[in-house]
């Protein structure tokens, strides 16, 4: 039997890997994957946290770089959701100018060291990410 429309990867049982590229085109999906990774939540629970504000195929394509430019609302939700600023999801987004790399910017409850720039906090996140898909959850 022919199926067509499978790609070539399904075709010799070859899974596609379910993390988004890291490059610098996708740092906000890298970004918003590790911050959900590092809360241990789904996407469907992410859905549930924003009051199906936002949608978990749509969180699913923005982490995947699907969607570069999603709005400004939609980082609103997730930054409640994921307790992290909502300037930092602008920025990564390229809706505010990068900091300075000096710069250091007070954390509302994101870790105890409350004067971590954008990108020591983003790979933090990413470390912590790394860290709890290796141990079960509690």
């Amino acid at each position: 039997m022919i199926l067509r429309g499978v790609s070539t990867a399904r075709k010799k049982g070859r899974r596609r890997p379910s993390r988004p590229s890291r490059g610098p085109q996708n740092a906000l999906g890298g970004l918003l994957a590790d911050l959900r990774a590092a809360r241990r939540l789904s996407l469907r629970e992410v859905e549930d946290a924003t009051n199906q504000k936002v949608s978990n195929a749509y969180l699913s394509q923005l982490e995947t770089g699907k969607i570069r430019k999603p709005s400004p609302l939609v980082f609103n939700r997730l930054a409640e959701v994921y307790a992290v600023p909502y300037e930092l999801l602008m920025e990564k987004a390229g809706y505010l100018p990068p900091s300075d790399e000096g710069t250091r910017r007070k954390r509302p409850g994101s870790f105890a060291i409350d004067d971590l720039t954008a990108d020591e906090e983003g790979e933090l996140l990413h470390y912590l990410a790394f860290i709890r898909s290796r141990d079960p959850a509690p």
